[in-house]
């Protein structure tokens, strides 16, 4: 493989050059992504048997990593945003997003606080305001009121980051010494990193409600079912502590929401699966609709 001395990272001239080509390069792959069979064709194993045992000493050019990841890459990729992948979710990807992660990437801010970097926090700040509306969520939750909140990469981080906060939170008024008292509860249609991440953060797996669903109702979570669970562990001495309302399942798409006693529940976290942004959507559409 071809080998190139140029060490400098930040060589304006060379960096455009090979941006441009990446750029055309991912518009010809999504192009022609109805060519490529949906799922990897390969065996395991296939790319441990292609690559080298250690990293190159020197950079390779870009025309000979575009080339291997046309010939090694692409072939191992189960392709996810193809208009014929119907697994999982949805396609959460399009050209803007790609265009916005390079600005992000080019800024390359750690934007940890509000002075290392200013603009990075407002805008995270002005975004979630915006999806409260969006979301028609109370002012109280939004910047703009008492609330707020941060952009996470996927439901499994907003998790652990809820389910922290609603345990440090209950904590505080009934002593560290109970947190195996505390409950948490889902629907059975609910995505399993729930379960992963109540155990991460300390919650006992036996304390973790997975309330049954029927397909008589499309598996949503019914008030009732889930009112007679949670005033059995009050008798026996539990603490409810957090509900997980997925609005739209992975399995099945259910909408999971519906409403609760709010004297139960503290904290009620909304999981938006992959028929969430879709009813967003459609909601918009009605409201701008002439």
């Amino acid at each position: 493989m071809s080998q190139s001395n140029n060490m400098n990272p930040l060589d304006h001239v060379e960096f455009r050059r090979q941006g441009h080509m990446i750029i055309d390069f991912l518009a010809d792959y999504y192009k022609n992504i109805n060519n490529y069979p949906v799922l990897s064709q390969v065996n395991p194993g296939n790319l441990q048997k292609k690559l080298p045992e250690c990293a190159p000493l020197l950079p390779e050019s870009i025309e000979t990593i575009l080339n291997d990841i046309n010939k090694d890459i692409i072939p191992g990729i189960t392709h996810w945003q193809s208009p014929n992948f119907f697994a999982y979710f949805a396609s959460s990807g399009s050209t803007a997003s790609f265009l916005g992660e390079m600005v992000i990437n080019g800024f390359n801010v750690v934007g940890f606080n509000w002075l290392s970097s200013p603009a990075s926090t407002e805008l995270e700040m002005v975004v979630m305001d915006w999806l409260s509306k969006l979301l028609q969520l109370p002012r109280s939750l939004s910047f703009s009121g008492s609330g707020g909140g941060v952009l996470l990469g996927t439901t499994c981080e907003a998790f652990i980051c809820t389910l922290l906060a609603a345990k440090e939170k209950m904590l505080d008024q009934i002593g560290r010494e109970k947190t195996d008292k505390l409950v948490v509860y889902c629907s059975d249609q609910t995505h399993v990193g729930l379960q992963k991440a109540a155990k991460i953060v300390g919650i006992k797996q036996e304390n973790v409600r997975q309330v049954l669903t029927a397909k008589s109702t499309n598996y949503k979570l019914s008030p009732e079912r889930l009112d007679e669970v949670i005033k059995k562990d009050i008798e026996v001495g539990l603490i409810p502590l957090y509900l997980c309302a997925t609005v739209g399942t992975t399995s099945t798409t259910t909408m999971l929401l519906t409403i609760f006693d709010e004297k139960l529940i503290s904290i009620n976290n909304i999981s938006y699966g992959k028929s969430g942004i879709t009813e967003t959507i459609e909601d918009l559409m009605n409201n701008l609709a002439p």
